[in-house]
């Protein structure tokens, strides 16, 4: 398994960290993501098919792209 955390500038608030949860979550291989606002951070643990490329995908694709 594989965890990586993401720093993502536009996290204001928990609204936008369960939207980025719905969305990352739906990514096949994705098995838990939790965010922070105050640290406008995720942590996502994925393991194969997900990999980070597609993680980062989504982000921007949803308008909450990371660092």
């Amino acid at each position: 398994m594989n965890r990586t955390t993401f720093h993502i500038p536009n996290i204001s608030c928990h609204h936008c960290v369960m939207t980025i949860k719905n969305e990352i979550s739906e990514i096949e291989g994705v098995s838990s993501v939790e965010g922070d606002p105050s640290k406008k951070e995720i942590v996502v643990e994925w393991d194969s098919p997900a990999d980070i490329d597609k993680i980062k995908d989504k982000l921007k694709e949803i308008n909450y792209p990371a660092d």
